[in-house]
């Protein structure tokens, strides 16, 4: 079965791009709900959500954004399922290419034979195999500047990965994790308030309840924030 996200029904306000084309205009400031992608950025096979932006010399292939999300400049992401309001610093790789390290060549000449001239198909099973080791972000993470997110690795709700992580184990949600390799460092709130965050999903909020709760997003730190809500 393919993996691909051109064949994956679409969520109100969602866009699929087969590839995206900068308009022959500039488009100015985002405005409004539709995804906005910097006519420097490269967009493939990939899904945005309403109210998404992608930065400038920033690469997405066969990713999903989900709402609010965004990705800034000279980043890259492929093979990706990211949640909703998700904070993504410039040089930022997501889910870089893995190579068939079991087999005897890991050059591309194995599996893109075409551009090598040496056969008349891709390795299609191969490019499957990669889309099967998606990196999955939960809602609400911020990645920092520079971090790298290996194959496979989910990163739960509520995380931070600080600047220069190389991440290549899963990260519990409501976590702050750094390092090469990354470690764990402290969890942002005690285990009470990550339980109301995460029942609360303000994530799922629509567009005017969260305006409508704006002044206490602001104000209030979780633990309250949590006391109001939950």
């Amino acid at each position: 079965m393919s993996l691909k996200l051109s064949t994956r029904p679409l969520e109100p306000g969602y866009r699929y791009f087969e590839r995206f084309v900068p308009p022959a205009e500039p488009a100015g400031r985002p405005k409004g709900p539709e995804p906005h992608i910097s006519a420097e950025a490269q967009v493939h096979d990939s899904i945005l959500g309403p109210w998404c932006r992608v930065g400038a010399r920033t690469s997405l292939s066969e990713t999903a954004m989900g709402a609010y999300s965004y990705i800034v400049n000279d980043s890259s992401a492929a093979h990706a399922e990211i949640g909703k309001f998700c904070s993504i610093a410039r040089d930022v790789r997501i889910n870089p290419g893995n190579h068939p390290t079991w087999k005897a060549a890991q050059h591309h000449f194995s599996y893109r034979a075409v551009s090598y001239e040496m056969g008349e198909s891709d390795d299609e099973d191969f490019f499957e195999w990669r889309r099967s080791h998606r990196v999955t972000l939960g809602h609400d993470v911020w990645l920092g500047h520079g971090v790298t997110i290996l194959p496979g690795v989910t990163v739960g709700t509520g995380s931070v990965v600080g600047a220069g992580a190389v991440v290549s184990k899963d990260v519990a949600p409501v976590t702050i994790v750094g390092g090469v390799p990354s470690k764990p460092i402290r969890e942002r709130f005690p285990k009470a308030v990550q339980d109301g965050i995460l029942a609360i999903a303000w994530w799922d909020w629509e567009h005017e309840r969260l305006a409508d709760a704006l002044a206490d997003f602001r104000t209030l730190d979780a633990d309250a924030f949590v006391e109001k809500y939950v």
